[in-house]
């Protein structure tokens, strides 16, 4: 998967605010547009734990999240180095991981990424509370897969799962502020890039 494809799909949704840049505050107008998660597709998904959730009412409203995309049987050692990497992110968002701030990974190949398979797998790495792995119907993984962006313009190379984007969704609902970052960048660069999207100063103490 070609990483300027996927970056130049998720940035997008940033567009409208980078047109305003030059402009003075007071003449700065925001972007009319649906927010991001709303035009996401309405899937139901399933956790590790065989649990039902929906993709935007369960996981994405009100939270600021980590996205990546995976798979089990990842040949090539990617998907596992990737997920070992952002578990050194967990510690670095303290209490607030399963609080205001959640990770997500979501499978490539639900037909063999099961929730059995998926808990099987989490359980060689340091997972907290606040990271779930998930599955779901082929159909509802691919319509989401294109819609994050995970996709190559090729599609002998978009059907090759080995050809890994290993960038993150990084995005903040009540905002709309969406970025991208490399899931093996340092986890403090991680870090540093998600409180780009954090709460702006004044927002309710309780976040």
């Amino acid at each position: 998967m070609q990483r300027r494809t996927f970056l130049a799909s998720a940035a997008a949704p940033v567009s409208g605010a980078l047109a305003n840049a030059d402009a003075k505050p007071s003449q700065r107008i925001a972007p009319k547009q649906t927010p991001v998660a709303l035009t996401l597709p309405k899937v139901v998904l399933r956790t590790q734990d065989n649990k039902q959730v929906r993709l935007y009412e369960d996981l994405l409203k009100d939270k600021i999240f980590i996205i990546n995309m995976f798979y089990v049987a990842c040949t090539d050692g990617q998907c596992p180095m990737a997920t070992a990497n952002l578990a050194r992110v967990q510690p670095l968002l303290g209490p607030r991981l399963g609080r205001d701030i959640f990770m997500y990974s979501i499978t490539l190949d639900p037909e063999r990424d099961t929730p059995a398979s998926l808990r099987a797998y989490r359980a060689h790495f340091n997972i907290n509370p606040g990271w779930s792995f998930l599955t779901g119907a082929r159909d509802d993984i691919e319509r989401l897969r294109w819609a994050l962006g995970y996709w190559d313009p090729d599609p002998k190379r978009d059907a090759d799962k080995s050809n890994h984007a290993g960038i993150a969704t990084i995005g903040n609902e009540p905002l709309d502020r969406w970025v991208a970052c490399p899931t093996l960048a340092e986890p403090r660069e991680i870090r540093r890039v998600l409180s780009y999207l954090d709460w702006p100063k004044g927002w309710p103490k309780n976040r």
